[in-house]
């Protein structure tokens, strides 16, 4: 959330994707087996009132993707304005990624603790939702029922309902919107690649200039997602699960690009930056012409940082970027379902969404539907600046579906035999 993460993209480490699956099928083969254990009752957020009393002096341990300082600062933000207002303290753990949380919250299914457990909320989607979903590891029927939920419209936005194709169920709380935007320097580079194809063969005439992160850093496992969807004859066989029977006749066409391309990547593609965040100060520092993010407003923000300068422009590819929702989460096991619940629901607020959608502070989109706000909510969205950077609606269009997040787990398998950097 993730963003991911993350983030707002959520990266994954190797090793802890690695060990988090093998607790996964630890798991599955407990409940398989008929071990699963009966959940605590949790807090029924219809009866509010009965929330927030629960709420008051509980700590929330809130595990997010810490790889941002504009989004650690929210984060704080958040903290402040749940203690004034509600009671609760709010802890962000710090993750370099999300599977570090996940692989806790297994962990303590595996050894049967059922209740108090060390994680209360996490920033989450794709993958790792959908193996902690798919394992009873979250808190489900929740989400939907928050008092600010009646601000999100999922019939005009159904993503917040889905993520990676997985249905959320109500055990994800919806907190933001991304989608991939490629940007430049226009005072150096004119007339910038409108294709994943165009990309390629724009970089091989100009080596060494563009880059991306190395997987399973979530940001650049999305570009080999990107490139698939550009490239496979039918994008649909993306949306379901993956199979072995399809798996290498889908995942050719990618292949064969990413070969094409290594070579003519900064570095010569022996190395890779880490993430979005190592990203963005290559463009900045000339070593690259061409830098993209999973936030519209990212260049934006990073121009009012002064991390970047006033003549950098984002856009979108011709035939649209993929785009999503990132969620938060509560383990089954939470400590303190009630304060999760409240940190989740103020997220969803008018004024926190605003405040997140400022390119001063974060820029991160709204979940929220304009039409379910009062004219006052309407204004605060209304005066935002979302910076010289940032596409319009217009100009992004509608964002491209994730592929079913099996795709991901098996091409960041298969990326890294074959291209891994160590």
């Amino acid at each position: 959330m993730t963003h991911d993460p993350r983030r707002s993209g959520v990266p994954i480490s190797r090793a802890g994707w690695r060990w988090a699956g093998a607790l996964v099928l630890a798991v599955a083969a407990n409940i398989a087996a008929g071990s699963a254990l009966a959940q605590p009752r949790a807090p029924d957020p219809k009866d509010w009132p009965a929330v927030l009393a629960a709420a008051r002096s509980e700590t929330v341990y809130w595990n997010a993707w810490a790889g941002e300082p504009r989004i650690n600062a929210y984060i704080a933000w958040v903290g402040e304005e749940v203690s004034r207002r509600f009671g609760v303290t709010l802890v962000e753990v710090k993750l370099a990624d999300t599977s570090d949380a996940v692989a806790k919250v297994v962990a303590e299914k595996v050894a049967g603790r059922i209740e108090g457990g060390a994680v209360d909320l996490i920033w989450i989607n794709g993958p790792n939702f959908a193996s902690m979903q798919q394992n009873g590891l979250l808190l489900g029927g929740w989400a939907e029922e928050l008092p600010n939920f009646r601000y999100v419209d999922p019939a005009r936005n159904p993503l917040v309902r889905s993520d990676f194709t997985v249905p959320t169920q109500g055990a994800e709380s919806p907190w933001g919107m991304a989608q991939i935007v490629f940007y430049y320097d226009a005072a150096r580079l004119k007339g910038p690649p409108r294709s994943i194809a165009a990309l390629r063969d724009w970089a091989c005439a100009n080596r060494g200039r563009f880059t991306y992160p190395e997987p399973p850093d979530f940001l650049g496992a999305t570009f080999l997602k990107q490139a698939l969807i550009a490239l496979t004859p039918d994008p649909s066989r993306l949306q379901r699960p993956v199979s072995d029977s399809d798996f290498a006749e889908v995942t050719a066409p990618l292949w064969a690009y990413l070969d094409a391309l290594r070579p003519c990547l900064w570095h010569g593609g022996r190395a890779y930056p880490d993430n979005q965040a190592a990203l963005r100060p290559l463009l900045a520092d000339d070593e690259i012409d061409l830098a993209f993010a999973f936030d519209p407003s990212a260049a934006s923000a990073a121009i009012a940082s002064r991390d970047l300068p006033q003549t950098v422009r984002s856009y979108v590819l011709d035939g649209g970027t993929i785009g999503n929702a990132n969620f938060v989460a509560i383990p089954f096991n939470a400590a303190h379902k009630a304060a999760a619940m409240v940190v989740a629901d103020f997220l969803l607020s008018p004024e926190a969404q605003a405040r997140k959608q400022d390119p001063n502070v974060w820029g991160g989109f709204t979940v929220l539907s304009m039409d379910r706000l009062s004219p006052a909510d309407r204004a605060r969205f209304a005066a935002l600046d979302l910076g010289i950077a940032t596409p319009s609606l217009a100009e992004l269009g509608t964002p491209l579906p994730e592929p079913h997040p099996s795709w991901m787990s098996r091409i960041i398998e298969d990326w890294r035999k074959r291209y891994a950097a160590n």
